[in-house]
């Protein structure tokens, strides 16, 4: 059950277990895309509860910077410089990391690439497929695969994906994103079930909009409303210490519904919604 969708028991639960020590003391929790927006804030929030976080992103001095955020705070903090499309990068990352720290307890697979563009202004764009899948999918499950073994010998692990409630509602438009971040929710599923009896489990955090750089190159978004990355930040703590399977959005699930009672009428407002909302300028361009 998402955690959206809990029970009054559940609400009570969680309400009344707010004074014990949060489960991340003492553990380390590694976080993809930690330069920058979700990825800064959930590391600086872990750190808050007690983690030690392992920050993972390209960009070294911004990487330093939370780092010494982190370290300011009074929380303990690691950086490690990585291009989540080069596999070989990535192998020698779980190596570093393993052999620094033994095992990563929780894996924030949160970096990645976002493209909003219609598919006739596509045709010729093969590569936006290839980049998403790259970095929304080959890549963090490269990385959790390299992660897993020690997770499932220690029988204790979780992995939380930032993906999209667009998995669920199939918008237009993001045909490329969607496709990616859908293939990661789906293999999380799988191997989360494979993993289980380890006591290895996996929540995949299905946000809508939040106010980060990837939404600025849409003009139409800058109005909408949002969540800020420090709320959503804190939906992925909470995931960590909760571990749920998937942290759902009520319109996320309405529209899920709709794609399997009625998929042609959900195909056909969103036929109308694809209408309405133009490209944005950066889709119309060349970059």
């Amino acid at each position: 059950m998402g955690l959206l969708f809990e029970t009054p028991r559940a609400r009570l639960r969680r309400r009344l277990h707010r004074s014990v020590p949060s489960p991340l003391v003492g553990r380390t929790v590694l976080v993809t895309g930690a330069s920058s927006g979700i990825g800064e804030a959930t590391a600086l929030a872990a750190a808050s509860r007690g983690a030690t976080v392992l920050l993972v992103a390209r960009r070294s001095e911004e990487l330093e910077r939370v780092r010494a955020e982190v370290e300011s705070r009074g929380g303990r903090a690691a950086s490690y410089v990585c291009d989540l499309t080069d596999g070989e990068a990535i192998d020698a990352l779980v190596a570093e990391v393993i052999a620094e720290h033994v095992v990563v307890d929780y894996l924030v697979n949160n970096a990645g690439r976002s493209i909003r563009r219609s598919l006739h202004l596509s045709y010729g764009r093969m590569h936006d497929f290839e980049r998403t899948m790259a970095v929304n999918y080959f890549g963090p499950v490269r990385l959790t695969l390299g992660l897993l073994p020690a997770m499932r010998a220690q029988r204790f692990g979780h992995v939380v994906n930032v993906v999209s409630w667009g998995v669920q509602m199939k918008a237009p438009k993001f045909a490329a994103y969607l496709a990616s971040k859908t293939a990661l929710d789906t293999w999380s599923r799988i191997a989360g079930r494979e993993t289980y009896a380890d006591n290895v489990t996996f929540t995949n955090m299905r946000f809508g909009l939040v106010r980060t750089a990837m939404v600025v190159p849409t003009e139409s978004y800058q109005d909408r409303r949002a969540l800020s990355a420090e709320a959503a930040a804190a939906r992925v703590v909470r995931a960590l210490e909760e571990r749920p399977v998937t942290v759902d959005l009520l319109a996320g699930r309405i529209g899920e519904v709709l794609n399997i009672v009625t998929p042609r009428l959900s195909d056909a407002l969103m036929a109308r919604y694809d209408r309405m909302a133009p490209d944005s300028s950066a889709a119309r361009g060349h970059d």
